[in-house]
């Protein structure tokens, strides 16, 4: 390997890396945006924002590197560009397109990298990431008690504290309302202080009760009494525990989410899509299968034949009811509008069926199809990114940040359009799922081209001049 392709690598590797993970950072805060109402106020462990984080950071990678390689390309050739490194390695020889092999054949080895990637660790990652946002959004909040509002957290108990000491635990002027036996506000207990605490396995609250009363009312105990007992217990210390299972953090099982799209690497994705596809052809198969009794030629009965035969002038007035009696027409025609209506109740079931198995397989298209274009797309932009480098000469976090940021949002626009022009079945998913790439692979060709021939295609003082010179010719004739 020549010096020169040593030198092009370094100068790629490190704005790679740095470059992949600020984009990482940020897709990660942008996650983090979204469901911070999910994860705020509900006593999560560290270890489990922690492991969403993680999965959430493997589903980003299909953005961060096509993205990363883009900018770094565009930050490489454009320091060496504006360094005038560029010129000397073209002044000893060596064309822009041999400077850029060491660098295709890096971005090939990741964009296999990316399609194993895609094929087997974002399957698993999908999933750890959609079970666990799943039981992350369930879980309700954390049991909070604060000062002067009534606390419904706890299922049949409705608790109010009117203040709490700096360390949470001690609480005053404490009110309990017990509706467990769903006679509404019968049962209230009342209370001067208390000490509030959890049991070791967290499963339970215990409020330890000081210098208080419970009032509860009780209907009579021999059948029905307008008289309503009431009972007044006064204490100087009790406990009442309540129960905060539901509160726990509980992890739904994995398989139940299995069987989703985003969850499955190719083969999974072919074998599903062909059980779909015949679950669909069979629909196709049983609605005509019950409509074919209901299919009656109107030349298979006797009669009609009897009257085709003798009377053709009653074939020509009556059509299709020749040689029926007048008195049985009405029921002949009640007979065929309920074979209309069963008909046509049994297509437009069949219609809807068939419409959800094309959905479905037509999402199964699409994850089979993006799998494929995560990495061509890097080669892609690396042919945008590598030449406008070249012809921008400009390195740094400055314009090529922005010119990169620009382009990707091209591609990602059009990769969005197009995949949602799939779910509503308006284009094949080839094409939507690929229409990115046909249109970025012309532009990074016409790019190379340019660099290639030195063309001024972003100089300003290039346009300022071509400009003048049109004025002046318009000004002197």
């Amino acid at each position: 390997m020549k010096k020169v392709h040593l030198l092009v690598l370094k100068a790629f590797i490190r704005p790679f890396i740095v470059t992949f993970f600020i984009v990482m950072f940020l897709l990660l805060m942008l996650f983090l945006f979204k469901y911070i109402d999910d994860l705020i106020g509900k006593g999560f462990e560290w270890y489990v924002i922690l492991k969403l984080l993680m999965y959430a950071a493997a589903t980003n990678v299909a953005m961060a590197l096509p993205l990363a390689i883009l900018l770094s390309s565009i930050m490489t050739f454009g320091n060496l560009g504006e360094n005038y490194e560029l010129v000397a390695i073209k002044s000893a020889g060596i064309s822009l397109q041999k400077a850029m092999a060491p660098l295709f054949i890096l971005v090939t080895f990741l964009g296999i990298g990316a399609f194993l990637f895609s094929d087997y660790m974002l399957p698993i990652a999908n999933l750890k990431m959609g079970a666990l946002l799943y039981d992350v959004r369930e879980q309700k909040a954390a049991f909070l008690i604060e000062e002067g509002v009534f606390n419904n957290s706890i299922p049949g108990y409705s608790i109010r504290v009117e203040k709490k000491e700096n360390d949470g635990q001690i609480l005053k002027d404490i009110v309990i309302y017990d509706q467990t036996k769903g006679q509404g506000n019968t049962n209230i207990l009342m209370a001067k202080e208390g000490e509030m605490y959890k049991t070791d396995d967290g499963n339970f609250l215990i409020l330890r009760l000081k210098d208080g009363v419970r009032y509860e009312e009780n209907t009579g105990k021999t059948g029905y009494n307008p008289r309503q007992e009431l009972t007044r217990l006064r204490f100087k210390e009790t406990e009442q525990k309540f129960d905060l299972s539901s509160f726990q953090f509980k992890r739904e099982d994995e398989n139940l989410f299995k069987g989703n799209y985003q969850m499955l690497n190719i083969k999974q994705l072919l074998v599903y899509k062909d059980s779909v596809t015949h679950l669909s052809d069979s629909i196709s198969k049983n609605v005509f299968k019950s409509i074919a009794p209901y299919h009656k030629i109107f030349y298979a009965t006797q009669n009609y034949r009897i009257a085709k035969t003798i009377k053709n002038i009653t074939f020509k007035k009556d059509g299709v009811l020749a040689g029926i009696d007048s008195i049985k027409r009405e029921s002949v025609f009640s007979g065929a509008k309920d074979n209309i209506r069963t008909i046509k109740e049994s297509i437009n079931e069949a219609i809807i069926q068939k419409g959800e198995k094309t959905d479905v397989i037509r999402r199964y298209r699409i994850e089979y199809n993006r799998k494929f274009t995560l990495a061509v797309s890097c080669l892609v932009l690396f042919f945008i990114g590598a030449p406008l480098g070249a012809i921008i000469r400009k390195g740094g976090l400055g314009l090529p940040v922005v010119v990169s940021v620009l382009f990707f949002l091209i591609y990602h626009i059009i990769s969005t359009v197009g995949e949602k022009s799939v779910k509503v079945g308006n284009m094949d998913p080839v094409w939507g799922m690929w229409m990115a790439i046909f249109v970025l692979t012309p532009i990074g060709l016409f790019l190379t081209y340019k660099a290639t021939v030195d063309s001024a295609l972003f100089d300003v003082d290039f346009y300022k001049n071509f400009f003048k010179k049109i004025f002046r010719k318009t000004k002197s004739s």
